[in-house]
């Protein structure tokens, strides 16, 4: 069976950016743009050129890439021709082979929001579109309300995206614009497209995900018979989001009909980089991954229950709809009270510790969790530090050095233009080959702001760690999450940290207390604990 070409549009660069508080530079824009290529995207929109300084930047110096890369615009105004229009000029002028444009295809948008008449507004995108393809360059008519245009007006949406394909766009995308328009509605008013004169290998679809719907919406039209998805890495987006191109590209190359029926320019090695480009993304935004993103997500394959990870065991398929493999993600047992001892006993595996079962240890190691998680602790999302009580019940946990002391303080005073300011400083002592070091560090910034007494703390702890202090260098503190547990006079406090280092490796450790402070500096001993082992680090004689 010949499979049809499906084609991906990414709009990260443009429609992405638009989310609250993303700004990508022109360097963060041309390291995305690499990822998507090498992800195998067929059309990289890159922005708006002319409408920003970055953007243009962008397309001055847009690199080479294999997908066609793409200025997006809008229609000429009415009262000018497509020839004198500076708005159009722009774009044309960023060099594209392909270009897209926005245009209103609902009724009350054209006469209340750009105020002319229907007439109007179809004439210039008529005229627009047409003046691209007499260049030679690809057009493309972004259907700005499309849908919510068809519902109240299907003849002027019908009349408005039939005048760009009769004057020579490659694809005409039905836009979602405001993301209110269900899967089975996107899919019965595509189909009322395609038999109006469109065929489907020159529609498109672009959702946005208000009703949580974007991903379906998208699925919905190409089952009506659209070629074309647009959508965004981790579904960056204006208000909720546009459709997640990381959640849809492993659906249609490993999900019935749509492996079956169609190909995609993704190719299976680019595949498995999926999870990386999504947290790479994330990266770039200083955001932490979501962990309940599907496929990609640190807790997409995350088996928790003792059942769940018996059956897993022995056939993966049981509590798994595909390999996480197939998209560079990983199966995790995570652990906590309602563990067994399969569940205790894999996870223990993937920390390279083999023990057998029926060894009294692992009753050991579970009754020691259910006391621990009675106190407020959690190894559901602490693997590391589950590692190191295990092998500490196990007596495979090195000493490498010893806390011998610390302290923090926080002081508010003026500064020098009589504002005040917080100032954090710590003071640990630790033993290392039976010298003691003492270490002294302030939580300040290169622009002199306090980074808090937690920056001092781990400053201070990296500071002299003797001959460890090489193995920690490239360790970093990337999230701290604080949580009280109980309430009143009996709370506490459970601190989650998240490390990473140069070589990619992430892990994450629990401390708990009454006192933030001490909770903090509990779970940063476990993670520089773990980082040691993960570097063979020898313990102390």
């Amino acid at each position: 069976m010949t499979r049809e070409k499906l084609y991906l549009y990414d709009t990260t660069l443009r429609d992405g950016q638009q989310t609250q508080g993303v700004q990508f530079s022109t360097e963060e824009k041309q390291q995305i743009a690499q990822t998507l290529d090498a992800l195998g995207v067929d059309y990289i929109e890159g922005g708006w050129p002319g409408a920003n300084p970055t953007d243009s930047a962008f397309f001055d110096a847009a690199p080479k890439t294999r997908a066609r890369f793409t200025a997006f615009g809008m229609t000429k105004r009415a009262g000018r021709s497509a020839e004198n229009d500076d708005v159009l000029a722009a774009v044309m002028n960023a060099g594209t082979d392909s270009m897209c444009l926005v245009g209103k295809t609902h009724d009350f948008h054209v006469t209340t929001a750009l105020g002319i008449t229907l007439a109007e507004n179809t004439e210039n995108i008529r005229a627009s579109i047409a003046y691209i393809a007499a260049q030679g360059r690809e057009a493309l008519f972004d259907a700005e309300h499309f849908f919510d245009g068809y519902k109240a007006n299907p003849e002027y949406a019908t009349e408005a995206v039939l005048a760009a394909y009769s004057a020579g766009a490659r694809w005409v995308v039905l836009c979602d614009t405001n993301g209110g328009t269900l899967p089975e509605e996107i899919g019965a008013i595509t189909r009322a497209v395609i038999d109006a004169g469109i065929p489907g290998d020159r529609l498109g679809i672009h959702t946005h995900n208000d009703t949580a719907n974007a991903v379906a919406g998208s699925l919905a039209a190409v089952d009506a018979g659209a070629r074309q998805i647009q959508g965004t890495l981790n579904g960056l987006g204006e208000r909720c989001g546009n459709a997640n191109l990381i959640t849809l590209i492993p659906i249609l190359m490993l999900k019935s009909p749509y492996a079956e029926r169609f190909e995609i320019g993704v190719s299976k090695d680019a595949l498995r980089g999926l999870t990386a480009a999504s947290r790479q993304l994330d990266d770039i935004l200083n955001r932490v991954p979501t962990k309940q993103a599907p496929f990609v997500g640190a807790s997409a394959f995350a088996h928790k229950a003792g059942l769940h990870a018996s059956a897993i065991l022995k056939d993966p398929s049981t509590y798994e709809h595909i390999d996480p493999d197939l998209v560079g993600n990983a199966r995790v047992i995570p652990m906590s009270n309602q563990a067994g001892q399969s569940n205790l006993r894999r996870r223990l595996s993937e920390a390279g510790l083999s023990v057998e079962a029926g060894n009294l240890a692992l009753v050991r190691i579970l009754d020691r969790i259910k006391e621990r998680e009675a106190e407020g602790y959690t190894y559901d999302s602490a693997q590391a530090s589950f590692e190191l009580l295990a092998r500490e019940e196990l007596g495979q946990m090195p000493a490498f050095f010893e806390v011998k002391r610390y302290k923090v303080t926080v002081e508010r005073r003026k500064n020098k233009r009589n504002q005040m300011v917080s100032l954090s400083e710590a003071i640990v002592v630790v033993k290392v080959d039976g010298e003691k070091k003492l270490s002294v560090s302030e939580s300040i910034d290169a622009e002199g702001r306090d980074r808090g007494p937690v920056n001092a703390l781990w400053t201070a702890l990296a500071k002299d760690l003797g001959r460890y202090g090489d193995a920690v260098a490239d360790m970093r503190l990337v999230d701290f999450k604080v949580r009280i547990t109980g309430g009143g006079t009996e709370a506490v406090t459970r601190v989650i940290i998240d490390s990473e280092d140069a070589q990619g490796r992430r892990w994450s450790t629990v401390g708990v207390s009454a006192n933030l402070v001490d909770a903090s500096f509990d779970a940063l001993l476990d993670a520089v604990n773990w980082k040691l082992l993960r570097e063979g680090a020898v313990a102390r004689a």
